[in-house]
């Protein structure tokens, strides 16, 4: 990879683990969202308040996945693994796209409603969110021609 690859995926891996202890939607932290609510949904009746109230293991929460695609692309990086970055990348982007489905889907539509309100200060969306598409344009860039 080019030089400036490694750089960039360095700055995006450290933006994404930043990113995954900050708030990312309406109060709601990843370490208050558990693993179990991304894959079969949040229970029925809920407010979008009383998910930043939960209390979550962190082994058990969205930030451990967050935690983990940062990692990917840390070691990309630092070895200069395509394969490791783009695997970061899925399962950055998976994860953050799941959680909003699963919100979209059990609050109707509280995002697209609000959407001038809910992102408001929003700091670790922005940064989960900018650092995994930036990693993702810089896996897109061509490698270096090796010299004969």
């Amino acid at each position: 990879m080019r030089t400036l690859v490694h750089l960039v995926l360095l700055i995006c891996g450290i933006a994404v683990a930043v990113g995954s202890f900050m708030y990312v939607l309406a109060g709601v932290k990843p370490d208050n969202v558990r693993l179990e609510d991304l894959r079969d949904g949040f229970p029925a009746g809920w407010a979008i308040e009383q998910l930043g109230d939960q209390s979550v293991t962190f082994y058990r929460s969205m930030a451990i996945l967050l935690l983990a695609a940062a990692v990917l692309i840390l070691i990309a990086a630092l070895f200069g693994s395509r394969i490791s970055a783009w695997i970061g990348i899925i399962v950055g982007l998976g994860t953050l796209g799941t959680f909003y489905y699963r919100v979209n889907d059990q609050f109707d539509n509280v995002i697209r409603e609000n959407y001038s309100t809910i992102l408001t200060n929003q700091t670790g969306f922005i940064l989960t969110a900018g650092g995994l598409i930036l990693a993702l344009l810089a896996c897109l860039v061509p490698r270096e021609k090796t010299r004969a």
